[in-house]
């Protein structure tokens, strides 16, 4: 059964140098106490896993602003200016990486694979240092899995067994996120009784929930 904690507990979980995946994407399913914890404790120097670097003042863009996030493996860019100065700067170490291969990298852990095979990046410098292989004719580049030390998401209701409901787009990256990582650390609205929640509402199961945060809107 997940421990039930504060967001400054959970918090005092990260140390520097852990790997985190955030779920969420442009701070829509991001885990916003959690993250201001974060910031409040100065935990730096650690390597995020996100779809998105956010905004400046939302979601996981304010780590970044805070230069508490000292590397990255992440898709997009494009909304935070604080990231793109401190990469070009040489202040951040960034891999970009597909979407769709950061989420199945980050899978592929969860499901206890080593990596996949992807044809995204054929003949460009994303296969640069990679193994290549063809398979019936087509060319793919192998791609390892992402392995991370926290996941930090966002979900819409618990129950008391850990057991996930999400809310529409908040969904996103989060269920893939929870899977993978070492601990994972879940910031809800509500958390309920045990059969409460219908099976077929339940996204993660509470085998993969370690801590859960009740959300306080500021």
């Amino acid at each position: 059964m997940p421990k039930v904690i504060s967001s400054k507990e959970a918090a005092q979980l990260l140390k520097p140098n852990n790997r985190i995946c955030f779920g969420g994407f442009l701070a829509v399913g991001c885990a916003e106490n959690i993250i201001d914890a974060i910031i409040e404790a100065q935990i730096n120097d650690l390597h995020m896993i996100v779809i998105a670097s956010d905004y400046e003042n939302r979601g996981v863009g304010k780590l970044i602003v805070n230069k508490l996030i000292k590397s990255a493996q992440v898709s997009h860019l494009g909304t935070n200016k604080a990231i793109q100065e401190q990469m070009n700067k040489g202040e951040i170490d960034i891999e970009m990486v597909p979407q769709g291969t950061l989420m199945e990298r980050v899978r592929a852990t969860g499901a206890g694979l080593g990596g996949i095979l992807t044809p995204t990046g054929v003949d460009t410098i994303v296969e640069k240092d990679k193994e290549k292989f063809n398979i019936n004719g087509k060319d793919f580049i192998l791609e390892k899995a992402i392995e991370s030390d926290f996941a930090v998401i966002r979900a819409y209701k618990a129950d008391k067994l850990g057991n996930l409901i999400y809310r529409k787009t908040a969904r996103n990256s989060n269920p893939i996120m929870a899977m993978s990582a070492k601990t994972t650390i879940v910031e809800v609205d509500e958390i309920v009784e045990v059969g409460n929640l219908s099976p077929e509402e339940i996204i993660t199961p509470g085998v993969f929930v370690d801590y859960i945060v009740v959300h306080k809107e500021n």
